[in-house]
């Protein structure tokens, strides 16, 4: 990622105006040690004047037209300069680093003066890099560089940068800015989850790690009802005229194992604020989870309380699929980690949107990072079960996060204990806890469950 500006500094001014509040710019560029020998010079011609002292009034001459004579030199002086930047990488995990790449080109013919650089950067980033560029040769070039960090997730700019002249003496500095400016992404950090078993309850065919999966969609029978998205050139119109609703034929496909990662992002489900926050941690979770089974090659995707999901629903509600690591599934979860970066605290008070998203029945497999649960949104996820092949919940206490402390509310158990029964895997998630010791509880917890039931198992 990279950003181009060129110009003239000064630039040319094309009217009388114009040279006039250049002008006077310039003059408001004195440094201090430039007003100083203006006022000394000054005050010495006074005094000369007054005393009658010649020798005296030459020495005033001299100091005070000295710094004016920088300012002059110094606006009249034009280059034609070429700064680029170059981010590497563009999007960094936070608490990672970033290296900033700047690049001066003369192109002028002329070398330039004194040059200090200043690029403009977010206080999350750190300090503001300064450079001193002793002198570039005509159509020469400089490239200097610096490294910005941050332990917040979000969007950066980085610019526009700043270009400062000053004259040998020091009298007088004129600063002049480019217009373009970069983006740095932080986005959360992704936690390497261990690849467990768990328990199935659909039966497939292909790799014996989806086979246990609840698959695309519903069981396809031949012909099937539409859905959104369907291409129209596979409806078939005898079945739709028999059934008197829109039927599509069924193209033989490899099956695909989903997963829905369920972020709750109600500002009063969670408490504190900070990268060391409950909702810090279950974002950072989401993306490790995200980024996990796509590596394993499911289609997934992220769906909100707000009922928001990435991808939207024009890409069928998915992204990736069988295959690993492969280019979509590199797509699909940049995608999805763009969207962690900037995700913030919804208003609304309930997970009814994200419940309806939720089709019914195969939906695959569900896994939802909760804040606190009142009995009636608690309720609500409860059902979600019905909809999904099978489901693992992670709830953050909001008063365990607040005072740092490790013991489970009693609330919070009640509300684990509701989940569990209607058929979740439902964890607590404390204060500090790293997500693949969770995940392998997770699987602890359900293969336990899974034990008396005689279920299969399969890897995800």
């Amino acid at each position: 990622m990279s950003s181009t500006s060129a110009g003239n500094v000064p630039p040319n001014a094309s009217h009388a105006e114009d040279d006039k509040g250049g002008l006077r710019a310039a003059l408001g560029g004195l440094t201090t040690r430039g007003r100083s020998f203006l006022a000394a010079g000054v005050a010495a011609a006074v005094c000369a004047y007054v005393l009658g002292q010649g020798d005296l009034l030459r020495v005033g001459l001299l100091l005070a037209v000295l710094p004016l004579l920088c300012v002059a030199v110094l606006y009249r002086t034009r280059y034609r300069v070429a700064a680029s930047r170059r981010l590497t990488p563009g999007r960094v995990p936070a608490g990672s680093e970033a290296r900033v790449h700047l690049r001066m080109d003369n192109v002028s013919r002329l070398p330039t003066g004194l040059l200090m650089l200043q690029d403009r950067v977010p206080y999350v980033l750190g300090p503001r890099p300064r450079f001193v560029l002793d002198r570039v040769e005509a159509g020469g070039r400089r490239e200097v560089s610096y490294r910005v960090r941050s332990d917040l997730r979000g969007r950066y700019p980085l610019g526009p940068l700043q270009l400062r002249l000053t004259d040998p003496f020091g009298m007088c500095e004129l600063t002049r800015s480019f217009s373009a400016y970069d983006t740095l992404t932080v986005v959360p950090r992704v936690e390497p989850l261990p690849p467990v078993r768990m328990t199935g309850e659909a039966q497939g065919y292909g790799d014996g790690r989806h086979r246990s999966l609840a698959l695309a969609g519903e069981d396809d029978v031949i012909p099937r009802g539409y859905r959104y998205g369907d291409d129209l050139r596979r409806v078939h119109w005898r079945s739709t005229a028999r059934y008197g609703e829109l039927m599509v034929r069924r193209e033989e496909q490899p099956q695909r194992a989903r997963c829905t990662v369920l972020l709750d992002t109600r500002r009063i489900a969670h408490r504190g604020a900070g990268p060391d926050s409950a909702f810090e941690w279950a974002v950072s979770a989401s993306a490790s989870v995200t980024v996990h089974m796509l590596e394993r090659g499911f289609s997934v995707r992220l769906l909100t309380d707000t009922g928001d999901s990435v991808p939207g629903e024009g890409s069928g509600g998915f992204a990736g699929g069988l295959g690993g690591a492969t280019q979509e599934s590199a797509e699909a979860a940049g995608l999805m980690m763009e969207t962690l970066a900037v995700i913030d605290h919804s208003d609304g008070a309930g997970l009814s949107r994200a419940y309806d998203v939720l089709r019914g029945g195969n939906e695959g497999l569900l896994v939802a990072f909760l804040g606190a649960l009142d009995e009636e949104q608690a309720a609500v996820v409860a059902r979600m079960r019905q909809r999904t092949g099978f489901a693992v919940a992670f709830l953050l206490d909001g008063d365990a996060w607040t005072r740092g402390g490790s013991g489970s509310s009693e609330l919070l158990e009640e509300r684990l204990r509701m989940l569990r029964e209607a058929g979740w895997t439902a964890l607590a998630a404390p204060p500090g806890a790293s997500a693949a010791d969770l995940w392998r509880q997770a699987d602890q917890q359900r293969t336990g469950a899974a034990a008396a039931g005689g279920r299969a198992t399969g890897e995800w």
